[in-house]
């Protein structure tokens, strides 16, 4: 067995390769914290909530993560349940994401290009 000691996006980390036809590998946990190692980018800060009264009851929910490619509706817009309210980018894939019942869009809560994960709320309806 052979001990090694591996750099990998700024994390160290002690590895022990086993030698041989069945050899295996197994990873410690991080050795050290890393000197200067950048910090990840911190989360955009979500949008600020609709002022009281404007928000709608019903949410237009994210099903994947992925990013914003198109807004159709804006806030005051007559949608029937199924219309389309915006479309997304995930996995290369154009997703239309429709309103979920008749009614009159409160809020939207996205711009085109953010970034969003599955359940974030992409605007609200009345």
């Amino acid at each position: 067995m052979k001990n090694y000691t591996i750099t990998v996006n700024g994390k160290v980390y002690d590895v022990t390769v086993e030698e041989g036809a069945s050899a295996g590998v197994q990873t410690a946990a991080p050795a050290a914290a890393p000197k200067a190692a950048p910090a990840a980018a911190p989360k955009a800060a979500p949008k600020a909530a609709p002022a009281a009264g404007s928000a709608g009851g019903v949410k237009v929910e994210s099903s994947v993560p992925g990013k914003i490619l198109k807004i159709e509706v804006s806030a005051g817009d007559a949608v029937k349940s199924g219309d389309n309210v915006l479309i997304m980018e995930a996995m290369k894939m154009e997703i239309p994401v429709v309103a979920p019942q008749d009614g009159t869009i409160a809020s939207v809560n996205v711009s085109v290009g953010d970034a969003v994960e599955a359940g974030d709320v992409l605007a609200t309806m009345n």
